[in-house]
């Protein structure tokens, strides 16, 4: 019997704001991997550094933004990958940007678009993204965010 490899060598992160009418989620339309796909932000987590650093760091990369709060979203993606014959489990964090804050998206993305959560969910390619995002909806938006969660403060 040959068993499966699980691998757990990246990040996922959602940034949300809030407006005046709702909360909202950032989608970024990727160029390379997954092209023409809307996504949160995403990355490889680099020798050295914890998960959540990597999502620090990629949400800087990829959109300029740096977070008021971050929070372990206290859920993993997790997904089988055809490429390489393995499972891959990918933390997801929670980032509450500020409403002013500019976007400045790197090559790896086309356009971005801060949506509702409604409209993220059917936005997003996979059924694992989607149950995420109503997770995160839940769990940080339709209730106060569990302290213990909590990882930084901007």
């Amino acid at each position: 019997m040959q068993e499966l490899p699980v691998r757990s060598s990246s990040v996922s992160l959602v940034a949300l704001r809030k407006t005046d009418v709702q909360h909202e989620v950032l989608l970024l339309r990727r160029t390379q991997s997954l092209a023409g796909e809307w996504c949160q932000v995403a990355g490889s987590i680099e020798k050295g550094e914890a998960a959540w650093q990597t999502a620090l760091r990629e949400l800087d990369e990829e959109t300029g933004l740096k977070p008021d709060t971050l929070y372990s979203a206290d859920e993993c993606e997790q997904f089988y990958e055809a490429d390489r014959d393995s499972i891959a489990i990918v933390p997801v964090f929670v980032a509450f940007i500020d409403n002013a804050a500019e976007v400045t998206l790197n090559h790896e993305h086309s356009e971005y678009r801060w949506v509702g959560f409604d409209a993220a969910v059917e936005m997003v390619p996979f059924s694992g993204q989607r149950r995420v995002l109503r997770r995160i909806e839940d769990e940080f938006v339709k209730r106060r965010p569990n302290e213990h969660l909590l990882i930084q403060r901007g």
